[in-house]
């Protein structure tokens, strides 16, 4: 959908207005939450730009934003720490009330006079601010703004993993037969569920037609170190929607009797991620929900671990791979919090040592990790950057 938005030009633009360019979804913009401490960041940085020591050694002097970038890769371009946008949104915040997007065409400059590192869409330091009487042009925001990560790795993960309680599933309603009797659904075909006693397959007049997930098995989630099972995890395999809701019908048997049969719901498989068998549970496909990631550190300390790789038959988790962890909301993660993953130092045997003690290397940081999505216990992360594998049971604590 077109949007309209007024063009400002700043010469002078510093690393605070990269962050809100960098970190800010597209849909999300206008209502980009700001905290008390990111803004007193901001203020301090905009007076005084960012530490050289901040600078990733390979930053660009220049660089021209190209379609197919992502904010992340962008802000990882010019600092070691691309999470810590608030040291990047700096610029005259009397002018920057929301955060502004970042399109391909746009060329960053990096200026480092001074022995600070500002950020500016102009070459050079010591141009004057030239500002413009506001005017309106349209474009298609969706097609050109950049997101913050590519949209692709993240999407499928919002409707797929699903965290419920122990008795969550087998409540749900059921896939009980299909056409043909069936073994294996796939997409196009269609099938008869039912539901509870308390809670049959109906049609909802609100609605022109239910659509429901398709789950499942609920495989228990434990905490690698304290054994606690933290919820299951409920396997994705398609979508489903109700064609004709759940009834009964009175019938009369061949001895004359009246009797009451039950006629499960009608559904059609529209989306199939593996075949559908009977037995599978159904789930209402909640309302879609736009997400705006912003990468930032937690507030207070964090240490997790990771409990599972999303995939069936995968060991260790890749860049880009998904992976459960054990906090949740109630230990205050949200997303967009990134997590250094550490890998544990090994156990080895000192034998420079004559009593040959046993000695514990130090964990070091394997990568980084953004929680994407989170339940009470437990959390759903993308690793961003990776050294060597993520496997079950390795530590995540507070990037530096």
């Amino acid at each position: 959908m077109a949007k309209t938005f007024f063009d400002t030009v700043s010469p002078k633009l510093t690393w605070m207005a990269l962050a809100c360019s960098l970190l800010a979804g597209p849909a999300l913009s206008q209502n980009f939450p700001i905290t008390a401490q990111q803004r007193a960041i901001a203020n301090q940085v905009a007076q005084s730009g960012v530490a050289l020591s901040e600078l990733s050694p390979n930053a660009p002097q220049s660089y021209t934003v190209k379609s197919g970038d992502t904010l992340w890769a962008i802000s990882g371009l010019f600092l070691l720490r691309p999470w810590r946008w608030p040291e990047l949104w700096g610029m005259n915040l009397s002018d920057i009330k929301n955060p502004h997007l970042i399109y391909p065409g746009q060329t960053l400059y990096l200026d480092t006079s001074n022995g600070r590192a500002r950020l500016s869409m102009h070459p050079g330091s010591d141009l004057p601010t030239v500002r413009v009487s506001p005017r309106t042009r349209v474009e298609n925001l969706a097609s050109s703004a950049l997101p913050t990560l590519k949209s692709s790795l993240i999407e499928p993960f919002l409707a797929e993993p699903l965290i419920v309680d122990e008795q969550g599933l087998s409540a749900a309603p059921r896939i009980v037969a299909a056409q043909d009797s069936r073994v294996l659904l796939t997409r196009g075909d269609r099938a008869y569920a039912r539901g509870t006693a308390d809670a049959k397959l109906t049609d909802d007049p609100r609605k022109k037609q239910q659509a429901f997930r398709v789950f499942r098995n609920a495989t228990p989630l434990k905490d690698p170190v304290s054994g606690e099972v933290l919820g299951y995890e409920a396997q994705y395999v398609g979508k489903a929607l109700l064609a004709r809701s759940e009834s009964s019908q009175e019938s009369v048997d061949g001895d004359g009797k009246s009797r009451t049969d039950i006629v499960p719901a009608t559904i059609d498989i529209v989306d199939a991620k593996e075949e559908i068998r009977v037995g599978d549970r159904l789930l209402q496909e909640p309302p879609v929900q736009l997400q705006s990631y912003v990468p930032h550190a937690p507030v207070g300390a964090m240490d997790a671990r990771v409990v599972s790789v999303y995939g069936n038959a995968v060991v260790n988790a890749a860049q880009n791979q998904v992976v459960s962890i054990n906090r949740g909301s109630r230990d205050g993660l949200e997303p967009g919090h990134v997590l250094a993953i550490m890998t544990d130092g090994a156990r080895l045997v000192d034998k420079t040592d004559a009593n040959r003690p046993m000695i514990k290397l130090p964990d070091e940081r394997n990568g980084l990790l953004m929680v994407f999505r989170t339940f009470e216990k437990v959390s759903y992360g993308l690793v961003l950057d990776i050294t060597s594998g993520v496997k079950v049971g390795d530590r995540l604590v507070n990037p530096l």
